[in-house]
């Protein structure tokens, strides 16, 4: 065999490479069966609607105007990203944090309330934010712990609960005219996280904040602690057989609950470098947990489950979602997007069987290619 050969089969076999190959697939395939789906609704913007989503900020001629737009899809990624890490981090430890969601809104809710209403500084707000989402993700990990308590139905059941408390505490700092919190711009200026010159870099977009580099740092130290540290290989074992894990020694509980709590934080954070920004404002009225908790486990699946991975899923998946409002809505509405988003993750699940092709396709090939070695 040809040292060409070999290296072709050493990158095929290479388990990264063979997540990124499958989500790309997953990728295309997802566009091409929204594509078929949009054909069926109204054949006649099929095309033109696909290439919206996936314009996004590049629909603007202005170039000023596409990057100031760009800013914004970075700054909504990144609260994503947050999200994703959230449910990638309890899901290496063997654990479904389907209430990132929830976890997302109890930060929103602390961050906005100690900005708003206690008019604390903006570390303060991001720092109640994390903290008293762990909290909440802490508690879904000590039911599972203590009591066996699926944490798909703790979380669930948190995610209502969170958003309904928050929607009550935020009442408090609602305009007077409207279902929505007050600006962060005219009441607590301090609370707004620093732009740190980040701005200048997107036509001055005031939401493109130090939350943006944060994320992205945050991700890094994710896959840092999770595949470098004896403490994250101990969650791992833990999430494998936590009963092995017990018998090696290692407290099994308390890395359940452990995980849960960093699981929470991470959304809390998310929550937190979103709304400091003050892109947005809370509507108390909301009687559905926002997208963004949930989104996050297309992203982290759409990764690979890998924290680098995840980073560039986080922004294909807030891309083509940005991209949807700029669908024709008289055609068609614009959760189109999320649509052809949920195709994609579906199609996710076929990475595996995808690898696992691969691998004995790979292997029949060596197999021939060594009988004919041995005919010769």
């Amino acid at each position: 065999m040809s040292k060409e050969q070999k290296s072709k089969d050493s990158l095929l076999r290479n388990s990264g490479f063979q997540t990124i190959i499958g989500s790309l697939l997953c990728i295309i395939i997802g566009l091409f069966v929204g594509y078929l789906v949009l054909l069926v609704i109204n054949p006649g913007g099929a095309g033109k609607a696909v290439i919206a989503i996936l314009k996004n900020f590049m629909y603007y001629p202005s170039a000023a105007a596409a990057k100031m737009y760009f800013g914004t899809t970075l700054v909504k990624a990144s609260a994503l990203l947050m999200c994703s890490l959230s449910v990638l981090f309890a899901w290496k430890v063997g654990l479904f944090n389907i209430g990132a969601a929830g976890q997302y809104v109890i930060g929103v809710g602390a961050c906005l309330y100690f900005g708003l209403q206690l008019r604390m500084p903006w570390y303060v707000c991001l720092i109640a934010a994390v903290v008293t989402a762990a909290i909440v993700g802490g508690i879904s990990g000590a039911l599972k712990a203590y009591f066996n308590v699926n944490e798909v139905i703790s979380c669930i059941m948190l995610n209502w609960i969170g958003l309904y408390s928050v929607n009550m505490l935020l009442t408090k700092v609602k305009e007077q005219s409207t279902p929505y919190t007050k600006p962060l711009s005219s009441t607590n200026k301090s609370a707004l996280l620093p732009t740190m010159g980040l701005d200048q870099l997107f036509s001055k977009n005031q939401f493109v904040t130090i939350g943006l580099p944060l994320a992205v740092v945050m991700a890094i130290l994710v896959w840092i602690v999770l595949e470098k540290t004896k403490f994250g290989y101990e969650l791992k074992a833990t999430g494998m057989n936590k009963n092995a894990a017990k018998y090696c020694g290692m407290r099994e509980k308390r890395n359940i609950i452990l995980t849960m709590v960093i699981a929470g934080g991470l959304a809390g954070f998310g929550a937190g470098i979103f709304y400091l920004t003050g892109i947005e404002q809370w509507m108390v009225q909301q009687t559905a947990v926002p997208a963004m908790g949930f989104n996050g486990i297309a992203a982290a699946f759409l990764g690979g489950s890998n924290p680098i991975g995840v980073v560039f899923s986080s922004y294909f998946i807030q891309h083509i979602t940005s991209g949807g409002t700029y669908v024709d809505k008289t055609m068609y509405c614009s959760q189109i997007s999320d649509l052809i988003s949920a195709f994609i993750i579906y199609l996710c699940g076929f990475v595996l069987f995808f690898k696992v092709w691969l691998n004995r396709y790979l292997d029949k090939k060596d197999e021939r290619r060594n009988q004919k070695g041995g005919a010769a």
